[in-house]
């Protein structure tokens, strides 16, 4: 498939409103302010990801007479023992410096709270737009009488309302960027596809093999991990589901391999990192996520099943043991033919993270004995 079978994809290029959200979270991944209008208020918000003491002084000046509040996600905020349903704005001491503030926002402790309410909407956006630039969940935000703030122009500013369309609209942007064959140690020839969306987020279908598109074809949702799929990180199985899957692909004939820009169950790498951190302190891989802030899994299912669709591949046998791929691929119009169990060795470093795979998300592993020796 050429990249002019895709063209037709999306006018979101050229949207203003899209444009202004892209720039928006350039702005938030170089360190700097954002403003987010709501009806009714207007938020000057800065990420408390890479907050440091300068940036955090020059915020609190570019912000007065108002003093920002701690924006936080309603699992943050329960990990602090509160009792929140919705993102939670925290009025902060004027003492507290930036390394205090990183460590509300991600330390494992509980600390006391001054004074918490349920944040607004602009707040809301706010913490879905940081999100989506893979900092952590939560920023530094002042409530702005009027738009006209006398700001420099460099500011960006966003509609609020233009966050929950850029993620909706965002999957219908992607496109074939380029493509090229590759041949594998296996003796197999691949064709690697790179799809690329508005955000410049790459995600690659590999085609493996021959598969015939007028039957079902088997097609394995891989999230990439860069310490299991590169180095062998032994404590998660993704490297070894990778290789099995690939092999089971080979012996099947062929099929799909959609390699998804999605590391950490969605939190991205440095998050994932510090939910490693969290695990070695005690917590399961799930809790660890939801204390930084995250749902237990950020991922959406609908990217892969609009690049199933680009490819013309829309009936499907599934290799996954995890039941929310199902169903997501469901959801997003691909039909499940059958899936295709793929359970990788467990050994010692890997067999509580997917014990509680099991046990907390339905993951459909039938041997969870290691199979090494002490």
């Amino acid at each position: 498939m050429s990249a002019a079978q895709s063209s037709s994809s999306s006018a979101l290029f050229g949207n203003r409103e899209y444009i202004s959200v892209s720039r928006a979270l350039g702005e938030l991944q170089a360190r700097r302010p954002v403003q987010i209008n709501a009806p009714g208020e207007t938020l000057l918000i800065l990420p408390v990801e890479g907050l440091d003491d300068q940036r955090l002084n020059e915020f609190v000046s570019l912000c007065r007479p108002a003093a920002p509040d701690l924006i936080i996600t309603q699992h943050r905020a329960q990990a602090l023992g509160l009792d929140a349903s919705t993102p939670i704005a925290v009025r902060l001491p004027e003492a507290l410096d930036a390394n205090s503030i990183f460590n509300l926002v991600a330390g494992r402790q509980a600390h006391s709270l001054a004074k918490a309410e349920p944040a607004s909407s602009a707040s809301a956006a706010a913490i879905q737009l940081v999100k989506l630039s893979r900092g952590l969940p939560a920023v530094l935000a002042a409530s702005l009488m009027c738009r006209d703030l006398g700001l420099d122009h460099s500011v960006v500013g966003i509609e609020a309302q233009t966050v929950d369309r850029f993620c909706i609209e965002a999957m219908s942007s992607l496109v074939i960027a380029s493509e090229a064959t590759v041949p594998l140690a296996s003796g197999v020839t691949a064709r690697f596809i790179v799809f690329r969306d508005a955000t410049a987020t790459d995600q690659v279908a590999i085609i493996v093999g021959k598969p015939d598109f007028s039957k079902p074809v088997p097609v394995r949702l891989h999230s990439a991990c860069l310490t299991g799929d590169v180095f062998g990180s032994r404590r998660c199985d993704c490297g070894d589901q990778l290789a099995l899957a690939l092999t089971r692909i080979e012996s099947l004939g062929g099929g799909v391999i959609l390699y998804l820009a999605q590391e950490g169950r969605g939190l991205g790498l440095a998050n994932k990192m510090r939910a490693y951190q969290l695990q070695d302190a005690g917590l399961d891989t799930f809790d660890a996520n939801t204390t930084l802030g995250f749902d237990d899994d950020e991922r959406d299912y609908g990217i892969a099943g609009r690049m199933l669709q680009i490819l013309s591949c829309s009936r499907i046998l599934l290799l996954t043991n995890n039941p929310a791929k199902l169903e997501g691929l469901a959801r997003a119009g691909i039909e499940i033919a059958g899936r295709v169990p793929l359970e990788a060795p467990v050994n010692q470093h890997n067999k509580r993270y997917l014990t509680t795979k099991a046990a907390r998300s339905g993951h459909q592993l039938v041997n969870l004995k290691t199979s090494e020796k002490p």
